[in-house]
Parts: structure tokens; C-alpha cells; sequence
């Protein structure tokens, strides 16, 4: 049987969830994972950059001015 409520939530987010992630700067790809930054700050990041260092993490929120 198929499963029909598998990703549901994506839906009422805008994009589907999707956008450019700001350490690894892919475009149209989900950006379902936080992370925070040494300044408290939170950064949606993609599947491949939730894993990343936190000083690649800091440099970027530090880059983006947030």
C-alpha cells in the first residue's frame, strides 16, 4: 500500500521547503535542517551541510550578516 501523507508538511511550507542552502550554495534543494551559528542564530541547511563543521557553519552566518 502506498503511503499518502508521507511528506505532507512539505506542502504548506513556501518553495515545498526548497531553496538555495547557504554553506554548500545548491539551488533547489531542501532545506529541512537547523543549525545554529556562535551568535544564536538559525540557519536552514540542506541533508549533505547538517553534518558540517560548526566553524563552517559560523563563517557562513558570519558572510551572510545574520
Amino acid at each position: 500500500m502506498s503511503k499518502s501523507k508521507r511528506g505532507k508538511a512539505l506542502w504548506t511550507l513556501p518553495s515545498r521547503g526548497r531553496g538555495t542552502c547557504p554553506v554548500c550554495r545548491s539551488t533547489r534543494i531542501k532545506l529541512l535542517y537547523t543549525r545554529k551559528s556562535g551568535s544564536e542564530q538559525v540557519l536552514k541547511v540542506c541533508k549533505r551541510c547538517f553534518h558540517a563543521s560548526q566553524e563552517k557553519i559560523d563563517a557562513v552566518a558570519g558572510a551572510l550578516g545574520v
